[in-house]
């Protein structure tokens, strides 16, 4: 085995942590892929032979084309997002695999992903190669210029951003959650007496312009009725998520990590009795969004 061949045994070795970064970095699997496959080629050209700890050279290499392609990102700021979010099954023709991005989004979290896509680069940057896989930041530092006194408080603020707002009441916030978290497993199992368990006879749900889109914001009133309307909302369900929405449990929506709309939820005695469904960019700019604490 020559020297090439040994090095694309061990960068295969490395591949899935790779990707575990990236996909972090970026919060879409696509953009992982071409984030790792760009490191792979950069290792192929270099010169690695003097490298003792070659998994953690890789990560800094990822790391860097990452943080690249998120500043070519902020300089586009790309904005099909009502194009990228109004089909459900967005990505199918273009060769992504729905299915698999939404179930790596859930083992990674919904609210962290959109809760990331908010920081700069270097926050991203800087809280994700420490708090997740551990990289001093002495070696952060030098990818984002900055000493690492520096690179620390980019990863203290954002690591204050993911906590979201100020929580409710801890035993509030526990059943909250409860309750969401059995909202969102039956509207993703299509369990229609379920959800009807879970939601007061009386419950109103309101959905604002930017949902549908329609011309006048949507009321929809009865345990019934706005359990049939979830239901049609199987597909949406794949991308949807936990997240504290200015300190309570609520549920978001979040394609290939780009936060599209929230559902924010009144819970009274166990029952939800109401749902704010907002997809408004405005009034999503507004909502602090945070981790749930499991």
């Amino acid at each position: 085995m020559d020297a090439h061949e040994r090095l694309a045994e061990r960068f295969e070795e490395h591949r899935p942590h790779l990707r575990a970064v990236a996909y972090r970095m970026l919060g879409s699997l696509g953009e992982a892929e071409d984030a790792v496959q760009d490191t792979w080629l950069r290792a192929d050209r270099a010169d690695t032979s003097d490298v003792e700890n070659l998994g953690g050279w890789l990560t800094t290499v990822v790391g860097r084309v990452c943080l690249n392609m998120l500043r070519a990102r902020e300089n586009r700021r790309e904005d099909p997002l009502e194009t990228r979010f109004s089909d459900p099954a967005v990505g199918e023709e273009s060769g992504d695999d729905p299915e698999r991005e939404a179930l790596t989004a859930d083992s990674v979290g919904v609210a962290l992903l959109v809760v990331l896509d908010t920081l700069t680069p270097a926050e991203r940057l800087s809280f994700v190669l420490h708090d997740m896989f551990a990289v001093p930041f002495d070696e952060i530092a030098p990818m984002i210029e900055r000493t690492p006194a520096a690179a620390r408080q980019l990863a203290s603020r954002a690591r204050r951003r993911v906590k979201g707002g100020t929580p409710a009441p801890a035993a509030g916030l526990a059943r909250q959650r409860e309750v969401v978290a059995a909202f969102l497993a039956a509207t993703r199992g299509g369990d229609f007496d379920a959800l009807v368990t879970l939601l007061h006879p009386d419950v109103v749900l309101h959905a604002d312009r930017a949902v549908i889109p329609t011309p006048e914001p949507v009321l929809v009133r009865g345990g019934r009725t706005v359990a049939r309307g979830a239901m049609a909302a199987v597909g949406r369900a794949r991308f949807t998520g936990l997240a504290l929405l200015d300190g309570s449990v609520g549920l978001a929506m979040a394609p290939f990590g780009r936060l599209a709309l929230v559902l924010d939820f009144t819970v009274v005695d166990g029952l939800i009795t109401s749902i704010d469904v907002i997809a408004e960019r405005e009034r999503l700019e507004r909502l602090a969004v945070g981790v749930v604490e499991m």
